[in-house]
Parts: structure tokens; sequence; C-alpha cells
């Protein structure tokens, strides 16, 4: 399989509803929550990917530009942004949409990192030897 197939079938959506048990006094979604729905619908996207192993390793540049109101739906849509020796970076935008109505906009944005383990946590090869030396030819890893 292409590398370019193989991303684009790791692609990931997950659809929830924002209840109140989800919410802040303002009535809008809690960052920390935002962040476990995007790190764990990273996760999966990194899994579907590697078919290995994986852990979060950071979060980076993670961007609230709108607020999320109780009783509106958000839809979660991972994608594979770049591919490492053991790690890959996994972009998770957030669309935020009322729930009787077609409006609908992206409210929040981030970066996840995850690195490969083995059954004793340590890191391990994400791609074949040959399919990572195509790759090299596309990006340069994130590690060594």
């Amino acid at each position: 399989m292409l590398l370019a197939d193989r991303i684009a079938r790791a692609e990931t959506r997950i659809f929830k509803a924002v209840f109140p048990n989800t919410t802040n006094h303002y009535d809008t979604l809690f960052g920390g929550t935002t962040l476990l729905l995007m790190d764990e619908v990273a996760f999966i996207a990194a899994t579907r990917f590697s078919r290995l192993k994986m852990v979060t390793v950071s979060s980076e540049r993670v961007d609230f530009t709108h607020p999320i109101p109780g009783g509106s739906l958000v839809e979660l849509v991972a994608n594979i942004e770049h591919v490492g020796r053991t790690s890959l970076k996994v972009r998770v935008e957030l669309f935020v949409e009322q729930m009787y109505s077609d409006d609908r906009h992206k409210a929040v944005t981030g970066l996840f990192t995850f690195v490969a383990v083995d059954e004793h946590k340590q890191p391990v090869r994400i791609l074949a030897e040959e399919m990572e030396s195509s790759l090299t030819l596309v990006a340069p890893p994130l590690d060594s």
C-alpha cells in the first residue's frame, strides 16, 4: 500500500453531543474534556495508521477559537500530518454544529505527537525500512 493511501485510510472522525455533564459554568464544553476527546481521536488515527501500540508524548499548539456551547454537536477529525521513524504527528480539528440548524464552524485545532512502543515500552520503528526510505524523500523524519 502506498503511504498516501495509508494516511488517507487512517483519517478518523468521531461525533459527540455536548451534554450538561461536560460543560462548565458558562455552559460551554470544558477545555479539559475537549483535550481528552482530541487526544482520543488522535490516538485512534495513529493506531489505525501504524497498527502498533502508540502513546501520546505531546500536544502542541491547541487553539480554541470559538466556544462550544452545551446542546451542540461536535465532530472531531484526525489526520496523520507527519511520519517519522518511531513517532508521528496527528492534526485534530474540532467542528461545532448547532443541533437544529446547518450552522457549522471550526472551533479548535491541535497537533498531537505519538510514539510507537513495544511490550517493554521502548520506541519501535513505525514503517518498514523500504517504505521509510521513500518517505524521507517527501519529509524529514521527526526523530533519529
